[in-house]
């Protein structure tokens, strides 16, 4: 069970966001990432609690921000309910998208394990609904992913695969890259790995 910490920043100015302490596991039906994340000063700020099935599909994801929740799953597209701080108005929401996606580095480990990449293949574009911090609104937004590369790198717990992603944001033209391993981030515009306790979970 990977158990580590990010350092999440802004990634046109690199100002300090926070960090986001996290465990995930893979299970028999698929996988978990469960994290709690803090402002700069160490103050509790959002969570993040998503499940996957055995395809990659989101069966189920919690966040918590700003007094805001929002709980979703794949039906139908994607389906959700936002909820305001005073939890007195629950706003339901659909979108004919593949899956969710937000500042939490989970999601691009879920895009990853619901894509399915061969190295080299060409981009393939994904649909995805993305909660924008502080107030987790919902907006629809189309992606491309590429997975580049795999290499394993050799270290003391054995060999280590790194996949190099190539993700281009289509409204923008934007392009970026990812490294995973397993179900761990290495770096991704935002997102730094700062600790990690336990080995990535090995997916193959």
């Amino acid at each position: 069970m990977p158990r580590g910490r990010y350092s999440i920043h802004d990634p046109h100015d690199h100002t300090p966001l926070g960090e986001e302490h996290f465990h995930c596991a893979p299970g028999p039906s698929g996988w978990r990432y469960v994290s709690q994340r803090t402002t700069p000063s160490g103050e509790p700020a959002a969570s993040v609690d998503l499940a996957l099935d055995e395809l990659g599909r989101p069966v189920r994801l919690e966040l918590h921000a700003a007094g805001w929740q929002v709980r979703g799953a794949a039906l139908d597209g994607v389906t959700w309910v936002r909820t305001d701080p005073a939890g007195t108005h629950a706003t339901e929401g659909n979108a004919p998208a593949h899956a969710f996606t937000g500042t939490s580095p989970a999601f691009l480990v879920a895009t990853a394990r619901l894509l399915r990449l061969a190295p080299g293949a060409p981009a393939v574009r994904v649909r995805l609904v993305a909660f924008t911090d502080p107030v987790l609104a919902p907006r629809t937004v189309d992606r491309s992913w590429a997975l580049v590369k795999s290499e394993a790198h050799g270290t003391d717990n054995g060999p280590l695969t790194v996949d190099e992603y190539r993700v281009g944001c289509l409204d923008t033209g934007e392009q970026h890259t990812v490294h995973i391993a397993g179900d761990v981030v290495l770096a991704a515009p935002g997102v730094e790995l700062e600790d990690l306790e336990t080995p990535p979970s090995d997916f193959t």
